[in-house]
């Protein structure tokens, strides 16, 4: 599992640069043809890897249920993301990951409820779901990345 947590934090460094170069305005920019901005996307890979490792498990997350409803799946931008929430979302970009890491060398991930997620795949455990999750991570990563051309 070594390997799954170094590409995720490959990830997570990724997404940090794009908070450190673009600003407010532009992170929080909705270019025309998208639905989402980058901040969205962002915090969407966190709330995201929060219910697929931790809730999924059966355990309480490590973010608010707020910031998750925010966030989640099928949720799109409903206004302006303030620089302290941008600073928040920097924040748990590493601290979730390094949660989770310890977590996971903890034992603490005993059950698993099985999940299909909406390409088909059924995510039948936490290494499932630690694997599927930088997929996903990667997915938005590459939607950031055609995003910041426009903004």
């Amino acid at each position: 599992m070594k390997s799954v947590f170094e590409v995720q934090k490959t990830i997570r460094e990724i997404l940090l640069k794009i908070l450190d170069n673009h600003s407010l305005e532009q992170l929080n920019k909705i270019p025309e043809g998208f639905s989402n901005n980058l901040i969205w996307n962002i915090a969407h890979c966190v709330s995201s890897q929060q219910v697929l490792i931790y809730k999924l498990s059966g355990l309480t997350s490590k973010v608010s249920e707020e910031f998750i409803n925010k966030y989640r799946k099928g949720t799109k931008p409903e206004g302006f993301v303030s620089q302290d929430e941008v600073d928040e979302i920097r924040k748990l970009l590493s601290t979730t990951l390094e949660q989770v890491q310890q977590d996971f060398a903890a034992g603490i991930f005993q059950n698993y409820t099985e999940y299909t997620t909406s390409m088909g795949y059924v995510l039948k455990n936490v290494e499932g779901a630690l694997e599927f999750n930088n997929y996903h991570e990667g997915i938005h990563t590459g939607i950031i990345m055609s995003i910041r051309k426009f903004v």
